[in-house]
């Protein structure tokens, strides 16, 4: 029987914390599932294709990773993906609490799927997609990369001409 895990978020963009999460997570199954989330009630700065195609640029040197969109609850997705672990990535106890939250939700959404978390490496820990959004236009392209994976640097550009 294979491993198979999902990780789900919106990756709008994708950092290089996320991107820690996906390799470490790699190493502990045999098929990780990076999962794009697509909310209609949300406004995102990149489109879910845009998204998705950013995610597996960045990954592209994991290969044990699958990315694909989703809508919905994620643990119907991770359902549908024929997986019963989802991957969550943790980066403070403000994080914990809101995770804590969904976990119990999920289980009572799907008691079958366990919920693992992984803590963001200290590097990683104040990283989030809201704070690329804030300083985009004012950081270079150097100090965007101490964030974000360089591939996806020329794409934030590009929205915020």
């Amino acid at each position: 029987m294979s491993r198979r895990a999902v990780y789900t978020g919106s990756f709008d963009p994708i950092t290089l914390g996320h991107l820690n999460v996906i390799e470490r997570s790699s190493r502990l199954v045999d098929e990780l599932i990076v999962g794009v989330g697509h909310n209609l009630d949300k406004q995102s700065l990149f489109t879910p294709e845009e998204r998705v195609s950013l995610v597996k640029e960045t990954c592209s040197h994991v290969e044990n990773v699958r990315v694909e969109m989703f809508s919905g609850l994620a643990v119907k997705f991770v359902r549908d993906c024929k997986a019963s672990v989802i991957i969550r990535g943790v980066r403070s106890l403000t994080d914990m609490e809101t995770e804590f939250t969904m976990t119990l939700a999920n289980r009572k959404l799907d008691p079958g799927i366990e919920t693992v978390f992984l803590m963001a490496d200290d590097e990683f820990s104040h990283v989030s997609s809201s704070l690329i959004k804030q300083i985009t236009s004012l950081a270079g392209d150097e100090e965007l990369a101490r964030f974000v994976p360089a591939e996806v640097v020329p794409a934030l550009r590009k929205k915020y001409q």
